[in-house]
């Protein structure tokens, strides 16, 4: 059974450099940077009046997607440490994939991902070339060892299977494949929340001060002297090319 002191230190450790990495992200952001990157065609079709409503939601949009990536990269290092406790598993030499280690005779090739739903068909058709890849070069080592290649979601209720190149396993039963703990999915809840009140009052209020300047901006560069979003000049500055046509 796995250390779960261990894993709580290692847990609560670890989630406050989540949190620190989310702080940072903010603010490093710029006003134009996002403004670039969002579809004003959309804002326009809602509606959105306000600087601030804009705001929110480009600030809502660029942070969501941010906080999952910065959170499934935590969730990955917190499952291969994990297994480093419970079976001596280590950081994997093939190319793409996360961990490998050796049990009952099988040495285990794995890909971590947060959840089920991640990358597109291309992004799959890589994973699967490197997960033969992987076969390829541990059968030249060692021709004798049995290789299984996983690819493990660290949350969401797929259920187990075996598609004849890898095996998938979610939730419940990945945290279980790595630490022979059932309950461990559960038990690991805690440390994540570890000081998250404290984190969150934090970054609410640092969000708050970073959409107060956006705003300020907002309204002296895309905004007309009556107030009102000059939607001409905004589209104008997030898709405006033809000049540098060849």
């Amino acid at each position: 059974m796995v250390d779960q002191k261990a894993v709580r230190n290692f847990a609560s450790q670890q989630i406050g450099n989540f949190h620190n990495a989310r702080l940072e992200r903010l603010q490093t952001l710029d006003l134009k940077t996002l403004l670039k990157k969002k579809n004003p065609y959309l804002f326009r079709a809602k509606n959105i009046l306000t600087a601030d409503q804009l705001l929110q939601g480009v600030l809502d949009a660029f942070l969501s997607s941010s906080e999952e990536e910065l959170f499934g990269q935590f969730l990955e290092r917190l499952a291969v440490f994990v297994s480093e406790l419970s079976f001596g598993g280590r950081k994997s030499s093939a190319e793409g994939l996360d961990l490998e280690f050796d049990r009952d005779g099988t040495r285990y090739v794995i890909s971590i991902k947060s959840g089920p739903n991640w990358g597109n068909s291309s992004q799959q058709k890589r994973l699967q070339d490197n997960f033969r890849r992987a076969l390829a070069v541990q059968k030249q080592a060692r021709s004798n060892i049995h290789i299984q290649p996983v690819l493990g979601f660290c949350y969401g209720k797929v259920r187990t299977i075996d598609n004849g190149l890898f095996i998938k396993i979610a939730g419940q039963n990945f945290w279980t494949f790595l630490s022979d703990d059932p309950d461990l999915y559960i038990d690991i809840v805690e440390p994540i929340g570890y000081q998250a009140r404290k984190h969150n009052e934090d970054f609410v209020e640092k969000r708050a001060a970073l959409q107060n300047r956006f705003a300020l901006q907002f309204i002296q560069e895309f905004c007309d002297i009556n107030g009102n979003i000059d939607w001409h000049r905004l589209v104008a500055f997030n898709s405006g090319n033809l000049t540098n046509q060849p």
